[in-house]
């Protein structure tokens, strides 16, 4: 690759002067002026710099060094390697002390890596190919044999669910045709777009936080997303505890 072109437009796709990189490098506008027109080959640490400076993902950052001819600093680890057993470890921990709410962790494509016992209301009545590990939560959300027949507000959803998928084209044209001419309403919590799903427990209301590895330096560990659903009302709240035998008001562990 090019890599003074690839860097020109990491830089512009985020809006920065070269001056404001060159700041947040530690290096002059001059020099970097240089190496975006090819007349300066930058070092290994001055592409880590630069890199750490656009708050590149991870995976970007290798292939900008890539494209440097520098081999890839950060390692990209199978989530079964023995180093991240920690990790696993605490996603366990975390899916299983959100219950009686539904959770699940996703991969950078949007792949279920892992989700708790209270996710499988939210599945349920879907087609068996479109649930489980591997399988993909974002098709499972919009495919007709998913959960779409079940959501309320689908085209407001569906485009909160389309938004999100602007690094995977294909599977957002794919997903985009399942939900073709729909209007979005003013179906809003004023705060944040709910899921409004039928349920065998009666309307859920939900709401979702996204967490991630903020400090990771492995490319597969700072791509999941543990993605977790909170009652946006009591009745809700009272439905999920229902769901899963407990009382309305006892906590989850």
């Amino acid at each position: 690759m090019d890599f003074p072109h690839v860097l020109r437009e990491r830089r512009t796709r985020r809006h920065l002067s070269q001056l404001d990189l060159a700041l947040r490098a530690g290096t002059t506008q001059r020099h970097l002026s240089f190496i975006e027109s090819g007349r300066s080959v930058p070092g290994r640490n001055m592409v880590v710099r630069l890199a750490e400076s656009l708050e590149l993902p991870l995976r970007e950052r290798n292939e900008l060094l890539l494209a440097a001819g520098y081999a890839p600093v950060y390692p990209e680890s199978p989530l079964d390697d023995p180093a991240l057993a920690p990790v696993r470890t605490a996603l366990d921990h975390i899916l299983r002390g959100h219950l009686p709410y539904p959770a699940l962790v996703v991969d950078r494509a949007g792949d279920l890596v892992a989700a708790n016992t209270a996710f499988d209301l939210v599945t349920e009545g879907a087609a068996p190919d479109l649930v489980g590990p591997g399988t993909n939560v974002y098709r499972l959300a919009l495919h007709p044999d998913g959960l779409a027949p079940r959501i309320l507000n689908l085209a407001e959803w569906a485009r909160h669910i389309l938004v999100r998928l602007g690094h995977l084209e294909e599977l957002r044209a794919e997903l985009a045709g399942y939900v073709p001419g729909l209007e979005p309403s003013d179906g809003l919590l004023g705060f944040a777009v709910p899921l409004r799903l039928r349920s065998s427990y009666g309307e859920l209301r939900l709401i979702t936080t996204v967490t991630t590895f903020a400090t990771a330096v492995d490319v597969t560990l700072a791509e999941l997303k543990l993605e977790a659903f909170l009652p946006a009302d009591p009745a809700t709240a009272e439905a999920l505890s229902a769901a899963a035998g407990r009382p309305p008001g006892e906590q989850s562990g």
